[in-house]
């Protein structure tokens, strides 16, 4: 016996949407439970360096662990590039973690995700002190006395 499919009869995508929602909720407690799994990992990781140095162990632990693979999240000149164009298409001077939410942004990345904005506003003060020393970008204060940038 031969399986009939029958087409959707809805015109809306209503059930596709509804199946990516759900897909992406989906998805989403899994990056949660995996970030807390991984800091539950780094947390058993210390404990262990701890009582290995109770112990007397007096070795190199980072010369013990394998090699991790470096992740690179911008190419030569990529990050400085994104930050003049931010800066350019401004209407007005930014902060640093206004600026690193749009380079994220348009590298499609979450903005939303505290510890990658985190991350890459560190990177971002970086790259501005550098430029600043260049004379490409210049450093502001705004009414609040933080720092906003311009190009």
């Amino acid at each position: 016996m031969t399986d009939k499919i029958t087409p959707s009869r809805t015109e809306t995508y209503e059930h596709t949407v509804n199946g990516l929602l759900r897909k992406r909720y989906e998805l989403f407690n899994e990056a949660e439970r995996i970030r807390d799994r991984l800091a539950e990992i780094k947390n058993d990781i210390g404990a262990l360096d701890r009582v290995l140095g109770t112990l007397g162990y007096t070795g190199n632990l980072d010369a013990e662990m394998p090699r991790q693979k470096r992740h690179v999240l911008f190419g030569p000149g990529e990050l400085t590039r994104a930050i003049l164009d931010v800066l350019r298409d401004a209407p007005e001077p930014l902060p640093t973690r206004e600026i690193a939410r749009t380079i994220l942004a348009v590298n499609e990345q979450d903005p939303r995700d505290r510890r990658l904005l985190t991350e890459h506003t560190r990177r971002v003060s970086k790259a501005l002190r550098i430029l600043r020393g260049r004379g490409l970008v210049a450093a502001v204060q705004d009414a609040a006395g933080n720092l906003v940038w311009k190009s």
